[in-house]
């Protein structure tokens, strides 16, 4: 609320030049709230803004910038601020800029940084791309079991500065192998005099830094861990992962699947910021392929022309039989992919999932049956004409919740996205076989 009476204010001071008032009162905001700010100004603006900003403030709002952002702001900075910004990044964060840069632009701003952190940073670079070693961050603070509390408090004191989070304190043998987690809060509460190993219970969760980034996402909601330790085959521990870095996993992986959901093949970058061309081209594959497949209800309802031509009546319940079908479908198929995402369904469950969805799919029909056919009745009053109409919706919603159910745990079975099974798609193949459905039981009664 402070922010949005402010952004007025800003905005003057701006316009008269007077620095050194815009960096006291930008000091002091959170680093969220000056990115929306950004967000509001011109681009010559965004560039001054972030200048004066201080350099540990100026890489936490630069961490929280979308990467269309980060390039723009990237191509206005000179050498030595770049250099600034990325040393005060965290590596993991340093990581996520690079991954989303072209290779020329990464190699030079690797030139930028110190020995150290460049060798740090492409050790990073080399783990397989949406892996948990590009995610993982090297800033932590690890003890040793023959420790006493009073040394290792010290140890924390002066290195848990730049670490990534202390509340969480990792154990190692000498070489390096994690033995343990313990929390700060036990050390704090323990004898100053005591040995770590004694406070040491040997239970917790690492996951290895080859793995895909949403099995981190998985373990930390799973296990409700703030801090996940990332080791490599041999247990020997190479960094962390934090809550706050799964939550953009996750954010990203949820924003994956809404646009896979839409027949939108996913883009890296956010919608305000992706050209026209990007956006067509991510659109109009699919809709091409959707658009072929129309054509196949075509064929259907060319195949049955006769049954048609002779009861034409039929035709104007094609597109309640068809939306009843694609509806039923979409549904089931959103229930099960969620299901499926969260670990709530597994596809070894398959067949209860059958037994479940044959009812339900039945309740469904019957009850939309009897609806379509006291409605067409009262409107047409043609009661064979009613009747093939109950039974038709009956057939489809059965069939599209048996489809909407079983198609995301096949894809799921085959290592694939259950997420493609889209409403778009749904709706179309629920056509085609709603089509004949409909068609062939009115050949049978009418």
């Amino acid at each position: 609320m402070l922010k949005e009476l402010l952004t007025p204010e800003i905005k003057e001071l701006l316009m008269s030049k007077d620095w050194r008032i815009l960096k006291e009162i930008l000091s002091e905001w959170a680093p969220q709230d000056i990115v929306d700010l950004l967000d509001s100004v011109e681009e010559p603006d965004k560039v001054v803004l972030f200048r004066i900003l201080p350099r540990d403030l100026a890489a936490e709002v630069f961490s929280e910038l979308k990467s269309g952002e980060q390039k723009a702001l990237l191509k206005q900075m000179s050498n030595e601020h770049i250099k600034e910004i990325f040393l005060e990044l965290t590596p993991d964060d340093r990581t996520d800029v690079f991954e989303e840069l072209p290779a020329k632009v990464t190699k030079r701003l690797l030139s930028l940084l110190p020995q150290e952190e460049r060798k740090e940073a492409m050790q990073l670079l080399g783990y397989p791309e949406d892996s948990v070693g590009r995610l993982m961050t090297t800033d932590f603070v690890a003890i040793r079991p023959s420790w006493t509390v009073a040394q290792s408090l010290e140890h924390i004191r002066k290195f848990g500065k730049d670490a990534e989070t202390v509340n969480i304190v990792f154990v190692i043998d000498e070489q390096w192998h994690l033995i343990d987690d313990i929390t700060l809060r036990k050390l704090i509460l323990a004898d100053p005099a005591e040995k770590v190993e004694n406070l040491m219970d040997r239970e917790f969760h690492s996951i290895p830094a080859a793995v895909d980034q949403e099995q981190a996402v998985e373990m930390m909601k799973k296990y409700n861990l703030i801090v996940l330790p990332v080791v490599d085959s041999k247990k020997v521990l190479l960094g962390v992962v934090t809550v706050d870095d799964v939550i953009d996993v996750y954010e990203d992986e949820v924003t994956e699947d809404i646009h896979k959901g839409a027949s939108v093949i996913p883009f890296e970058v956010n919608y305000t910021t992706a050209p026209v061309f990007s956006l067509f081209r991510k659109r109009i594959i699919w809709l091409s392929i959707l658009a072929m497949a129309g054509f196949v209800s075509g064929n259907v309802i060319a195949a049955f022309e006769e049954t048609l031509g002779k009861v034409i009546i039929l035709a104007f319940f094609i597109p309640v039989l068809l939306g009843a079908g694609g509806n039923t479908g979409t549904q089931s198929a959103t229930l099960i992919i969620r299901a499926l995402v969260t670990g709530d369904l597994t596809p070894k469950k398959w067949f209860n999932v059958v037994k479940k969805e044959l009812l339900v799919g039945f309740f469904l029909g019957f009850s939309l049956g009897c609806i379509l056919y006291m409605w067409s009745y009262a409107w047409k009053g043609e009661p064979l004409v009613s009747f093939v109409i109950g039974l038709s919706v009956m057939g489809i919603t059965l069939w599209a919740n048996l489809l909407g159910s079983l198609l995301p745990i096949i894809l799921r079975k085959l290592r694939l996205d259950p997420a493609i099974v889209s409403s778009p798609l749904i709706s179309t193949i629920m056509d085609t076989s709603g089509l004949f459905i409909f068609f062939s039981i009115a050949l049978l009664f009418l």
